[in-house]
């Protein structure tokens, strides 16, 4: 195929409009429920009243901003996709923004100086003594954004990339928060199922993370992670170009696929770390022989092998005493950490579609209870 017919074909994916709307326009629509912010897309809404400020100087001075971008859903309304921050920080400015589902109206801060208008230190809408003059409110109503629609039409994939490339809000988006996007407006039950497996309690004692990670969504990927590995083909795994494409592919596959079994696999994935509590929060750090002992960071490499090893022999699991779980994972812990094959690929200078179907094989070997 030439690179003619490339561009037509992926052309057509694409199917998309845009115009410019007053900011007065696009909160009469908020408020209507015709401009949709989901409450997990408020999770990503981290800007700083510093950065808050900035924008609303941007405005008020002319200068020109990003597109907002939406994505339209079959009822008509539309999905912000990117410019969240912007979009939510004038909502927030202007005493609009609201919690879903409660309907509470999100308490707005007082501006800070910025570089061109020192005196918007202390600033609000519309509360005394230091808030907007009447003139000043009905001037920034009338301020345009530029609205971009992705219409409903175009391809879920083609979604995901467009997020992924657009996205440019002032704090860096990861892949799962883009991939969290992208399932929301296609395909939001199979969201709330992974989500429901995150906030299990046996799978949170496992996985220590900092709040940093825990913000940019890292453990959703890794249960992500786990579904992704278990229900693949290991060697179709290789034919990826990268791990992202793995997870966001098979994400949009599993959740539309009918003979996928939520409740199978859930029940697998709940008893995969209920047997790995066991062992406790140290599960998938490196161990070290000679100390006996976890040591170091989360090795991503263990958590694959493990937790694949785990569920690959689940039934065998299932039927060893609670009271063994300790003492059994602790010695097929320090095999794998052992194992020729497991350390051949689980360092670094692997690409990770290369070292992942060693991984399952690896594990499927080892934990064998």
């Amino acid at each position: 195929m030439s690179l003619d017919d490339d561009v037509d074909a992926n052309r057509r994916n694409i199917r998309s409009d845009g115009y410019a709307m007053s900011v007065g326009e696009v909160v009469n629509m908020y408020r209507d429920r015709e401009i949709i912010i989901r409450p997990e897309y408020q999770r990503l809404f981290r800007w700083t009243i510093a950065q808050q400020s900035r924008l609303i100087e941007s405005i008020l001075l002319g200068i020109p901003l990003p597109p907002i971008f939406v994505a339209q859903s079959e009822d008509g309304t539309w999905e912000v996709v990117d410019g969240l921050q912007r979009l939510s920080t004038i909502l927030k400015f202007m005493h609009e923004l609201r919690v879903e589902p409660t309907d509470d109206i999100v308490s707005p801060n007082p501006l800070v100086a910025t570089k061109y208008l020192p005196a918007l230190e202390g600033t609000t809408w519309d509360e005394e003594p230091n808030c907007f003059s009447n003139s000043m409110r009905i001037t920034f109503k009338r301020a345009r954004l530029d609205m971009r629609i992705l219409l409903k039409d175009s391809d879920a994939q083609i979604r995901y990339e467009l997020f992924d490339r657009l996205n440019s809000g002032g704090a860096p988006t990861s892949p799962q928060e883009v991939r969290t996007a992208v399932l929301l407006m296609e395909q939001p039950s199979f969201y709330r199922w992974l989500d429901a497996m995150r906030n299990l309690p046996e799978f949170r004692a496992c996985i220590p993370l900092t709040t940093r990670q825990i913000d940019e969504q890292y453990d959703l990927e890794l249960v992500l992670r786990f579904i992704a590995l278990r229900y693949s083909d290991g060697r179709a795994l290789r034919t990826y170009p990268d791990m992202e494409t793995i997870l966001t592919e098979r994400a949009l596959e599993l959740a539309v696929d009918e003979e996928f079994n939520r409740d199978t696999a859930m029940a697998d994935f709940r008893d995969t770390f209920i047997i790995l509590n066991a062992f406790g929060p140290d599960v998938f750090r490196r161990f070290d022989d000679r100390r006996g002992r976890p040591v170091g960071a989360f090795s991503v490499s263990a958590y694959e092998a493990v937790t694949q090893g785990i569920s690959m022999n689940i039934e065998r699991w299932r039927e060893v005493p609670s009271a063994e779980h300790e003492v059994r994972l602790r010695g097929k812990i320090a095999e794998l950490w052992s194992d020729g094959e497991f350390r051949a690929n689980s360092g670094g200078g692997l690409r990770p579609t290369q070292r992942i179907p060693y991984m399952s094989e690896v594990g499927f070997r080892i934990f064998v209870p």
